[in-house]
């Protein structure tokens, strides 16, 4: 085993960990805490290898002048990379104390047992602690080797239940979020958004004189519009009496949401074929169905753009003081955001610092940095005052960047058998990656394209690495004898994308696992049987036998069904497989009775944490495919608010089970992604099941059912 990458790129040990005066350990991360539970994994992992207790733990998450540089919470990658980096400092560290503590006591190392952080010696009873030994100290060594690894069979904290560390004050509504901070002469701040991202300011009021408003400031740059006042509510008021005011000249959306798929097949930028996961820059190669093929069938899926929809707008709070910039924000990328802002506004990188303030926000790439950047132009016009700016509802759902509609066809042809003896899978897609980073000369962060010198947008380009964006799991989980796959990649979207939860892996589990059984179907076999015939992982095979094990009896209503699905995230992380139970109305309505989940993540870090994870990422990953959809017309986009971009409500949530294979010698995975894509597999399946409908347009609404009906 070699020592994990985070460890390899931040070797120093204290700024991993530290031992206070007061009894306590700090715990650093670059990752961040949104709602996955990293900050109570972190602490377990830490808990575990030096046996201390978990409330003597204070875990520190990302702030780019004192964690290590992670760069970005994504992928489902906190516990594979800084967990795996904390475990390997927290041994370390645990390495040197006893070490420290042998010479102390005048004993063998071999003899000391430690509970709690206190140091004992078996030979001589003699004792001392952690923070006797270090405590308000710095270790000034870097990890250079892997240490000794506590064994996972003496575990006593990491596998088992704990309450979550940041949870208390949320429940309680206390100061939780970047939303709720305040700081000493802070004013407030709100932005007069657009119409359309393309719009040009022509006109609007220098003064507020007539809305008779005190303390309060207009500022303006360009088409960059804002208010700045004393309170927050007469920010408010100010900023919606400006934007009645406010003249644009607006560029029209010529497409609408009907023609989306046809833009999609017909604005082809670049094909790639997909081997092993990863891009190629080849032709496509010919692929002409086997002489074998007694049966070929063919199928096309659409997923339209959809939202994070974040319960809580993105906001932020930013201060320039004495020529350098410090900005708290909910970013999952506070070091990206660190360099965009620095190349954005222009300045020294060293003069710019984000700290991470936990939001009411999502999985993937909201509209947290450019909130972040209209905090900071605010705060720099009105130096040095802190400010607090939030969106609107109508901004986040206006303005924040959406998941790619994607276009997937399929095509798959059966040999005499009944199994699959070729398979053709090609995505139509935006691009996932627009997240603010340094580009020289361009940024991804919006206000900066509305300033009088504005910075533009980076011209978008296909994703080349292994298993990112459009081309997420267009690899199979499957094996199969002869497969195509393809990467069509769409530079010019009409609205604006980037990166939600599971990127182009919830469109492409959801294509491949709807195909599978219309294929089962053909094949007139067990949708589960047809399945485990094309699968040669033992692991993907456990977990899907286990979730049908677990399944219950069907439901007594009317027009109930069932489907299934299985999936691993980006085919290296978590296996999971997804059973769906439902039943539809006459008028077409989707109603959700049961759900069952299996997953294999290897070794589980915080049992229930996990259980969080995929239940939540089943709860949205159902809710686009019930509901959501983005709709705009020429004048922008129409889904502003909650009635006209609903979510899944409370009550329609079904009963969901967990299932958890324990693989504790093995290494943890990331699993925060991997219920998305098989759920509106599962759904559309069972929906087949049920009435005999073949639902392949997400989402899956009422009329769409009533339409496939027909």
């Amino acid at each position: 085993m070699s020592l994990p990458g985070a460890s390899e790129r931040v070797p120093q040990l204290d700024r991993w960990l530290r031992f206070t005066e007061d009894g306590k350990l700090v715990v650093c991360t670059g990752k961040v805490e949104i709602g996955q539970g990293i900050k109570t994994a972190i602490a377990m992992i830490a808990a575990e290898e030096l046996d201390v207790s978990i409330e003597r733990i204070r875990v520190q998450t990302a702030d780019t002048e004192i964690t290590p540089n992670e760069w970005v919470t994504a992928g489902s990658m906190s516990v594979e990379d800084s967990g795996s980096a904390v475990r390997v400092a927290s041994a370390a560290a645990r390495q040197i104390l006893l070490e420290l503590a042998a010479h102390e006591l005048s004993v063998d190392v071999q003899s000391l047992v430690v509970e709690d952080g206190l140091i004992t010696s078996t030979e001589s009873n003699e004792h001392t602690n952690y923070w006797a030994l270090q405590g308000g100290g710095l270790f000034e060594l870097d990890i250079t080797h892997l240490p000794p690894l506590k064994n996972a069979d003496t575990y006593k904290t990491v596998g088992r239940n704990t309450t979550r560390v940041d949870l208390l004050a949320k429940v309680c509504g206390d100061a939780a979020f970047v939303h709720d901070m305040a700081l000493p002469d802070m004013w407030h701040g709100r932005l007069i958004k657009p119409p359309v991202a393309n719009a040009t300011l022509i006109d609007c009021p220098e003064s507020l004189d007539d809305a008779g408003l005190a303390d309060v400031e207009i500022l303006r740059d360009g088409s960059f519009v804002g208010v700045v006042a004393a309170r927050e509510e007469i920010a408010v008021a100010a900023a919606t009496w400006l934007a009645a005011k406010c003249q644009w000249q607006t560029q029209a959306i010529e497409l609408s949401p009907a023609g989306l798929p046809e833009y999609l097949r017909t604005h082809v930028t670049r094909s790639l074929p997909v081997v092993d996961g990863v891009p190629v820059d080849e032709p496509l190669p010919d692929h002409p169905v086997p002489p074998d093929a007694k049966q070929t069938v063919e199928a096309t899926y659409y997923r339209p753009y959809q939202m994070h929809a974040s319960m809580g707008p993105s906001a932020a709070l930013a201060q320039f003081e004495d020529d350098k910039l410090t900005v708290y924000s909910h970013s999952q990328g506070v070091e990206l955001l660190k360099r965009a802002l620095a190349d954005a506004l222009p300045l020294p990188v060293e003069s710019v610092h984000v700290i991470h303030a936990e939001g009411a926000g999502a999985y993937g790439h909201n509209g947290a940095d450019d909130v972040a950047m209209d905090a900071a132009l605010l705060a720099i016009a009105m130096q040095p005052r802190p400010i607090r700016v939030q969106w609107t509802r109508a901004d986040e759902h206006g303005f924040e960047p959406y998941a790619p509609a994607a276009l997937i066809d399929m095509q798959a042809s059966l040999d005499d058998e009944g199994r699959i003896c070729d398979w053709r899978h090609e995505t139509f897609s935006f691009s996932h990656m627009g997240r603010p980073r340094p580009s020289r000369g361009y940024t991804n962060l919006q206000s900066a394209w509305w300033r009088k010198k504005p910075m533009t947008p980076p011209p978008r380009q296909p994703a080349m690495m292994a298993e990112v964006g459009i081309h997420r799991n267009l690899e199979p989980i499957y094996t199969f004898p002869r497969k195509r796959l393809v990467k069509r990649f769409v530079a010019e979207s009409p609205l604006r994308t980037s990166s939600v939860r599971s990127l182009g892996a919830f469109a492409n589990v959801f294509a491949i696992e709807s195909f599978m059984d219309e294929l089962a179907n053909v094949a007139e076999k067990d949708p589960i049987e047809f399945r485990l015939e094309h699968l040669i992982e033992s692991r993907a095979v456990e977990v899907l036998q286990l979730l049908r094990r677990s399944a219950p009896e069907l439901s007594s209503h009317d027009n109930a069904g069932r489907g299934v699905a299985i999936a691993r995230y980006k085919n290296r992380q978590t296996y999971c497989a997804v059973m769906v139970d439902v039943h539809v109305d006459d008028g077409g309505q989707v109603k959700l009775d049961h759900a069952i989940i299996a997953a294999d993540a290897g070794l589980v870090i915080d049992p229930d944490g996990l259980v969080n994870q995929l239940e939540g990422g089943f709860i949205q990953a159902a809710s686009w495919a019930l509901k959501e959809a983005v709709t705009w017309d020429q004048e922008g986009v129409t889904s502003r608010d909650w009635e006209s971009y609903p979510i899944l409500a409370f009550s329609d949530v079904p009963v969901i089970e967990t299932f958890l294979v324990d693989r504790r010698h093995d290494k943890a995975m990331g699993a925060g992604e991997a219920s998305t894509g098989p759920t509106p597999a599962a759904i559309a399946n069972a929906i087949f099941d049920a009435v005999g409908v073949r639902v392949r347009d997400i989402p899956f609404t009422p009329a769409r059912v009533r339409e496939a009906a027909r």
